[in-house]
């Protein structure tokens, strides 16, 4: 079967296929479920692919093989999970569960569910040339990394994938774009606790305590120069703080104080740099001002590297599928993803919604009709892996 036929076929497939798949994304999103709990979100894809009977994975997750039962494989993943955000878009469909799909999971899974009936649909018409392994991954916004645990239970490596292939909404991009960037195109992400250890005291004689929270305010700020003055002005990096905490009376100098923060690096080789620079500013800073500070790492997800074979492979079939291709988008958020290069050749393509409203928003709702372009975007991944095992 020639690239062009297949392409037809599936395609086809997945005209036939979107209504229900627009359906089953209202149903995900209403009945939104967090990391680690998406018993009922996983039953429900998997079922819809017809594999109501598959094996869990790390925990929650499934991986369902729809095609040749031996032979070469194309991973597909989509996240099972929601955020713990309360939603405020005001849909019917609205989540009624206190967690929210604010970051496009259901429109992600309704979009393999599609592709992935389109591919069965297939098999039975006139078989597939390589196998699509549906992957429902777990954990994706919260550790420990679901992705991490699919790699590491060897249940993907059994399948034998020749290349795993993921599909992102990005409101940075306008709609009817794709970016599909050879290289690294997410940061590598690593949460961090600092912690300050002071000598509290009476607010009113400060010159009897070693004030914790006066060290680390000034430590935060100090931080900053990691990126400005520590790391190559030509490569992106992120220190972020998210959570500040000290004291419980207003005339109280407490004895500690506590940031949490993330360190990102879109460089690899920046990674270890960062962290030294962290703990030296930690360490020196507090010092300075009379106290002890220390600092916690908890490291995360490496850097996501798209495989430059298997995307370029991808633009003629996006293109062909309508969308604008952009080569250059990168950016420091992170994903989990990155972990399944430690089986296959990796591409992860960024879907534009366009609009004012950002992912991780409580009004983040992109339309219906980007279940179909994500099925679109999924499908080009899986046409360009096919042709790099069978050219057309």
């Amino acid at each position: 079967m020639t690239g062009e036929s297949l392409a037809e076929m599936l395609r086809a497939g997945l005209a036939r296929e979107l209504d229900g798949a627009v359906r089953l994304r209202h149903e995900l999103h209403a009945d939104a479920e967090p990391s680690g709990s998406e018993h009922r979100t996983a039953a429900r894809v998997a079922a819809a692919l017809g594999a109501g009977d598959a094996s869990p994975v790390a925990g929650t997750g499934r991986i369902v093989r729809i095609g040749p039962q031996h032979g070469p494989a194309i991973a597909v993943r989509a996240e099972l999970d929601a955020l713990p955000i309360l939603e405020q878009t005001g849909v019917p469909w609205a989540s009624r569960t206190g967690a929210m799909h604010a970051c496009g999971h259901d429109v992600h899974l309704a979009a393999l569910v599609a592709l992935g009936r389109a591919a069965g649909a297939a098999q039975l018409q006139a078989g597939l040339p390589a196998a699509l392994l549906a992957v429902l991954q777990p954990r994706e916004e919260a550790a420990p990394s679901g992705a991490r645990d699919i790699v590491a239970s060897g249940v993907l490596q059994a399948h034998q994938p020749h290349a795993v292939i993921a599909v992102h909404l990005q409101h940075q991009l306008p709609a009817g774009t794709v970016a599909a960037p050879a290289g690294t195109v997410n940061a590598s992400s690593d949460d961090f606790e600092i912690r300050v250890q002071g000598t509290g005291g009476h607010a009113g004689y400060p010159q009897l305590a070693a004030d914790p929270v006066l060290a680390l305010c000034q430590t935060v700020l100090a931080l900053q120069q990691i990126v400005s003055r520590r790391t190559d002005p030509t490569h992106a990096a992120v220190v972020s703080i998210g959570t500040l905490e000290a004291g419980q009376a207003p005339n109280v100098i407490p004895p500690a104080a506590v940031a949490r923060g993330t360190l990102r690096a879109l460089d690899s080789s920046d990674r270890a740099g960062l962290h030294r620079a962290l703990h030296e500013i930690v360490q020196h800073t507090c010092l300075a001002h009379g106290c002890r500070g220390s600092v916690t790492m908890d490291e995360g997800e490496p850097a996501l590297v798209n495989d430059e074979a298997l995307t370029t492979a991808s633009w003629p079939w996006l293109r062909e599928a309508g969308f604008a291709v952009d080569t250059s988008f990168r950016s420091c958020g992170s994903d989990d993803f990155s972990y399944y290069a430690r089986s296959a050749p990796t591409l992860m393509l960024f879907l534009g919604t366009g609009g004012p409203v950002s992912l991780h928003h409580p009004e983040f709702l992109p339309p219906d009709d980007t279940v179909g372009q994500v099925a679109s975007a999924m499908l080009a991944g899986y046409l360009g892996a096919r042709s790099l095992l069978s050219p057309a």
